[in-house]
């Protein structure tokens, strides 16, 4: 894993370039690794896949603050590109998310996700979820960005994606005026999760001058674009949040189909192409060159 701050630096680079990024999410140490080797320059810890996959349990509020933290310190160490973690509500009161945040920068991200959602919180692309007022999510960011500038006096710091959930309960200008706000505060990029058209989409990025994050959610109730179309109407980043677990559940699903009616479940992947991926390789590589280094004479 590289240094913490050069992943920040290398994140705070990629976001200053012309060409949308594009951001596979992963979920657990071995799809980071697997996001990395596909040649992608950054990652995110969905706390949708993480619940999922950590504890066979929905996105609504139940995973934990070390829950995470432990899962992201697995990611962000199994990779050498930046990662971005899910921080959900920041786990509490504007202490909480202090403390989040300083702890996430320790795991090793490059950058948090902080959303205004009450709590329990739910995926954003589910019915039930409330927000707090904006009273209470501008003091929630702006403990963010407090927290940041500490961080940055030791020598830290990280990227803040300032997230709003509003536009489902209280509507597209109130979403807006959330950004803006969250955006003078100093978050570094803006993300009104749900919106529900193309135009919805297009007035975000208009109104908002901060880069801005679009999430891709097949059957969810954003329409769903190419990258370019995405870049033309103005969106930085690009997440897909629940692509890799989809198609990992499917793949397994007819795996066990083929287990359970005494069929060889076969793949494209070898054994030893696994091994590759998982690292056995670099494992052995490493174990022979300190194997072969002589002791010093005593």
């Amino acid at each position: 894993m590289l240094n913490q701050m050069h992943l920040v630096e290398d994140l705070r680079r990629q976001l200053s370039t012309p060409n949308i990024l594009l951001m596979p999410c992963a979920f657990d140490a071995l799809s980071a690794k697997l996001i990395e080797q596909a040649g992608f320059s950054l990652t995110f810890m969905s706390g949708f896949g993480v619940s999922s996959a950590r504890l066979g349990m929905p996105d609504t509020g139940l995973i934990s603050y070390h829950e995470m933290l432990d899962q992201g310190r697995n990611i962000c160490h199994a990779v050498s590109i930046p990662v971005f973690g899910d921080a959900d509500t920041g786990y509490g009161n504007v202490m909480n998310v202090q403390r989040t945040l300083h702890g996430y920068i320790h795991a090793g991200f490059a950058g948090i996700m902080l959303e205004d959602q009450q709590n329990p919180k739910r995926c954003g692309h589910t019915k039930g979820k409330q927000v707090v007022s904006q009273l209470e999510a501008i003091e929630r960011m702006a403990a963010a960005v407090d927290a940041r500038e500490q961080a940055r006096k030791m020598g830290h710091d990280i990227v803040i994606v300032a997230r709003t959930d509003a536009r489902a309960t209280l509507g597209l200008d109130e979403a807006i005026r959330r950004g803006q706000a969250f955006q003078e505060l100093g978050a570094d990029v803006i993300f009104i999760e749900a919106p529900q058209s193309i135009d919805e989409m297009t007035s975000i990025c208009r109104e908002i001058t901060a880069p801005q994050m679009a999430n891709m959610v097949d059957q969810g109730v954003t329409p769903v674009l190419p990258p370019e179309e995405l870049e033309k109407i103005g969106f930085k980043l690009v997440a897909y949040p629940a692509s890799l677990l989809t198609a990992s559940v499917e793949a397994m699903q007819k795996a066990l189909l083929k287990l359970k009616s005494g069929e060889p479940v076969d793949t494209h992947l070898s054994f030893q192409d696994l091994q590759k991926h998982i690292g056995f390789q670099d494992y052995d590589n490493n174990l022979r060159r300190l194997s072969t280094k002589k002791a010093p004479d005593v």
